[in-house]
Formats: structure tokens, C-alpha cells, sequence
């Protein structure tokens, strides 16, 4: 299906908001007439290359119609990090992240009539960081929740193995578009050109799978923020309560309140009851707008929300030292698969990569880089995770998938990362909501309007209010949407994509396929192993 939008008529403020796009998902949807893409183009001009007695006239003319063909055909959803600069910065909260305010600017460009993508280049340095930026996520807040639930020994196994298949299919996916793509490609056209339109629309449709994991997570979250930070400011200044910097432990809580009596409860004040209804009184206003060129400003807390979380956990394990009981459980458990489906998301960048590396100075040193890059987040998520799981005093089995729920309310650092985060999350939302209903538009058979997306709107909060209410496990909702979506876009994915590719160029040897093949059935045996996870 392809989608027609009238796009010359509109400010450059509805051009922002018609075509802002997430970093999660990339456009199949070009205009009727034409099925041309950037790939097309790119492979026209190696073709027109060879014939040098019309050498000047065919780059002259395919330019000039490239150059019209991209403004007519460039996906509604434009590549976010086409303009990614060394100023830049992206937050850093959400599983599949969100880049700076440059994001705005490149689709406002991508839609008026003359624009020409701009060709800046950034260094290695800057690539590493931008990739180090835009993996991280909310997913480090569970990480020691997964380590838990898998063992230390088996967990750090683990961080290697998926960080490395991780790092391979991402470098294949730029190995594919180096043979058939070009700089406007990314997974979704690459797909649509190797295998088809159905590959694309898996592509899609994974996309968007990610969009609403974040979402969900970011409501949770933010209910949780917001309660504990009420609370907090309240008993503060009312000075009734006897600090107790204590270390809980919520798995066991259900039953410690069966046994002891405890206070009332406020029938207008519960975490998982009226909160996730108080943060749509919040939060729904903010969706409606259609410019959230504002919010971009605060991306900058992304960076600063993860070195908090590293400073906390380092600071907090210093205090505590080692608490490990070396059995058998602590080598490995049963219920390794909640971190390997946890990890596929956690370096789930496949579908934006193309893009990111593009825009390296040095494109002989996009191996290297990226290397670097998941090397630096593999330390940090290991840093997270493993410190705290050996550092943590009470049984292992308390550690929650939020670790902020393992403090004492009263606990300072606690408090203040409560509320450090819960301002960056409500300011990613908008931005993370906007990205979703322009693509879930993109899908529907309705002209856009303000209805419509006030509609849309509704649907995202009430299903993020149900799981808020009913099923608030954050490191669950991660390793399903990071298994499903990894799936895809991290295993089968690059995958057929290389067998396509070195298919077409005559080099698919037997051995070559098998190992495709295997990479593709662990992505299926990571999903399926989710479903048995206790």
C-alpha cells in the first residue's frame, strides 16, 4: 500500500508534524506514481557510470531526477539521524532511543520542495558516542533483574554472546547496503528491494512493536516516578515520618502485608489504581500538540539520566560491598532467557544504523567504530547490572526489574533520581507518542486530521493505562517486545538480507547459508524460550 500526501501546501510546521518519524522505523510508504527509491537511484547511477561519452549528461539528468523522484518518493518517515552533528545529542531513556532537535529540522527539510539532504559528516569519535547515546535505555534500569534471573556467570556469558551477535548482523546490514543500497537506504527499502514487499512491511511492523514497548514502559515508569516522588515531597514536608534509608525487597511484599497490619490506604492515591490515571491528566494534553520541537531541548537529560544511574549503583555498591553465596544458582538458572530476550532490545539499534554510520567521516573505519561503540554499551550495561547483583545485600531474588524499587523511599539519591527521571520521561513521551501516531496514520485509510489524532491518542493512553493497572512489569514487557522485534530486525532480517545479497553476486556458499540459517533459528529459539521463563 502506498500513501499520497499533499505536502507542498503545508508550513513548515505541518510538514514537521505529518512526516516526524521514529528511530525505530523507517518509511515503506512512498507516493503512488513512482516506486523509485534512493536505492533505485543508486543503483542506477553505477550503472550509468560505466558509459563515460555520456558521462556529464547522465549525472547532470539523473540528478536533476533523483533530486525530484526524492522529493516525491522520500519515505513520510525520513531517516532521524541523517543530520546527526558533534553538538548533538539524543535521550538515552527508551528502549530504541530518540536522536537531538535535529531530528525536527531533517523532516522539515525532507518535505519542502528543493531539499537536498545535507551531506555533514561527523567524527568517529562522535559516531561512537552517537550509537553508545542511542542504544541505551530504559532496559538498564532491569539489567540486574535479567542478571539475576540468569545467573552471573551465565548472565555475563550472556552480555558477550548477544552484544557480539548483535554487533555481527548490525555490520551485515551495512555490508548489504554497501552492494545495494545508498546513503537515503535503510532496512525497510533494503528489504523491499532484496525480498520484497511482505520483508518490508515485517520491517514496519517490528517498528512499530518497539514504538508501543516504549511507550507502555515509559507509562509504567512514569507512574511509579510520579508516587514515590508525591510521597516523598509530602512526608518531607510535613516532617511525620522516620526516614528509613532501608533496602526492600517487593517480591516478598505481597506476603509481609498479609501478615502485618498496615495503614490505610488513600482510595485517590494508589500506584497501580488512580497514579497511571493522574499521569494521563499530564501527560494527554501535551500529546495533542502538534509541534514538539520543544521538548527536543531537554534530550541533553538522557546522557546526564544514565551517568546518574552508574554514579547510583557504583556509589550504592561501594557501600554495600560483595554479598555473593557462591552456589550453583548464582552460576547459572533456568531463567536465562528473560535476559537474552531483554538483551535483543537492549542493542536493538539494526534499524537506524545504516544512517547513523553514514554519516561517519571515515566510512573505512564503520567496523572499527562500531566495535567501539557496542564494547562501551556492553561495559555499561555489565557495569549496571553485574555491580549490583554481587553488591546487594538481601537475597537475589528481591532485586526488582526497576532497582530504584529496591530503596527506601526516603533514600536521597533515590529520591533524586526518582525525580531526575521522571521529568526526562514525561518530556521523551510526546516525542515517543507523536513518532507512533504518525506511523500508525500512515496505516490507516483516513486523511489526518485533529480528530484523528486526538483518537489515535486515546487508543496509546488507554492501553498504556491498562498495563500500567493490570500487568506492570517492566522487565517483562521488555523481553517480550525485545524477543519479537529481534526476531526480525536482528536476526532473520540481516540474514535473508546477506543470503540475498551474496545470492545476486554469485558468492552464497553451503557453509555460508548454514550459518545464516542458524542465526536465524536463534531468534526464533530466543522467542520461544520466553514462553517458559517461570
Amino acid at each position: 500500500m502506498r500513501l499520497i500526501r499533499d505536502i507542498t501546501n503545508k508550513s513548515g510546521g505541518e510538514s514537521a508534524s505529518s512526516s516526524l518519524r521514529s528511530v525505530d522505523s523507517y518509511g515503506i510508504f512512498g507516493s503512488a506514481p513512482s516506486d523509485f527509491s534512493d536505492c533505485d537511484c543508486a543503483e542506477d547511477r553505477r550503472r550509468n557510470t560505466h558509459n563515460k561519452s555520456y558521462l556529464s549528461l547522465a549525472t547532470s539528468s539523473h540528478s536533476s531526477y533523483c533530486s525530484v523522484m526524492r522529493a516525491e518518493t522520500t519515505p513520510l518517515l525520513a531517516p532521524a539521524y541523517k543530520t546527526i552533528t558533534s553538538g548533538s545529542t539524543s535521550d538515552s531513556l527508551g528502549p530504541a532511543d530518540l536522536s537531538a532537535r535535529e531530528i525536527l529540522a531533517t523532516y522539515k527539510r525532507t518535505f519542502e520542495k528543493s531539499a537536498i539532504p545535507e551531506k555533514k559528516k561527523q567524527s568517529s569519535l562522535v559516531t561512537i558516542f552517537s550509537v553508545w547515546n542511542t542504544i541505551m535505555g530504559s532496559s538498564l534500569l532491569a539489567m540486574a533483574w535479567g542478571v539475576e534471573r540468569a545467573g552471573l556467570a551465565a548472565a555475563l556469558l550472556l552480555l558477550a554472546l548477544m552484544a557480539a551477535l548483535c554487533l555481527y548482523t548490525a555490520h551485515l546490514l551495512l555490508r548489504v547496503n554497501h552492494y545495494h543500497g545508498g546513503e537515503g537506504c535503510e532496512v525497510p527499502a533494503l528489504c523491499r528491494a532484496l525480498l520484497g514487499r511482505s520483508a518490508a512491511a515485517a520491517a514496519h511492523a517490528c517498528s512499530l512493536l518497539v514504538l508501543l514497548g516504549a511507550t507502555v514502559v515509559y507509562w509504567v515508569l512514569m507512574a511509579n516516578f510520579l508516587y514515590y516522588t508525591v510521597n516523598y515531597l509530602v512526608d518531607l514536608r510535613s516532617n511525620s515520618t522516620e526516614y528509613n534509608t532501608t533496602l526492600l525487597c517487593p517480591a516478598y511484599e505481597p506476603m509481609i502485608a498479609a501478615d502485618a497490619p498496615q495503614p490505610a490506604a488513600a482510595p485517590y492515591w494508589g500506584l497501580h489504581t488512580t497514579v497511571p490515571f493522574y499521569v494521563a491528566l499530564i501527560v494527554f494534553p501535551i500529546l495533542n500538540f502538534r509541534n514538539v520541537s520543544f521538548f527536543t531541548k531537554f534530550n541533553s537529560l538522557g546522557t546526564l539520566s544514565v551517568a546518574y544511574l552508574v554514579v547510583f549503583v557504583v556509589c550504592k555498591g561501594a557501600a554495600w560491598g560483595a554479598h555473593v553465596a557462591w552456589r550453583a544458582e548464582s552460576y547459572a538458572r533456568g531463567d536465562a532467557a528473560a535476559l537474552s530476550g531483554m538483551l535483543a532490545l537492549s542493542f536493538y539499534i539494526h534499524n537506524i544504523i545504516i544512517t547513523i554510520m553514514g554519516n561517519n567521516a571515515r566510512q573505512e573505519n564503520n567496523g572499527r567504530d562500531l566495535t567501539i561503540a557496542f564494547l562501551l554499551v556492553t561495559i555499561t550495561y555489565t557495569l549496571v547490572g553485574a555491580v549490583f547483583y554481587i553488591c546487594f545485600p538481601l537475597a537475589k531474588s528481591c532485586i526488582s526489574d526497576n532497582i530504584l524499587n529496591n530503596f527506601e523511599m526516603h533514600d536521597v539519591m533515590t529520591a533524586v533520581a526518582r525525580a531526575l527521571l521522571l521529568f526526562q520521561v514525561i518530556t521523551v513521551y510526546p516525542l515517543v507518542a507523536y513518532m507512533l501516531r504518525s506511523e500508525a496514520i500512515l496505516l490507516l485509510p483516513f486523511k489526518e486530521t485533529a480528530w484523528l489524532r486526538v483518537a489515535i491518542n486515546l487508543v496509546i493512553v488507554a492501553v498504556c493505562i491498562l498495563v500500567a493497572c493490570l500487568w506492570p512489569n517492566v522487565g517483562t514487557i521488555i523481553r517480550y517486545t525485545g524477543a519479537v522485534s529481534g526476531l526480525v530486525h536482528v536476526f532473520v532480517l540481516p540474514a535473508l538480507l546477506r543470503a540475498r545479497s551474496l545470492a545476486l553476486r554469485r558468492r552464497l556458499a553451503p557453509g555460508a547459508a548454514v550459518g545464516l540459517a542458524a542465526l536465524a533459528m536463534l531468534g526464533v529459539a530466543n522467542l520461544v524460550l520466553q514462553f517458559f521463563v517461570n
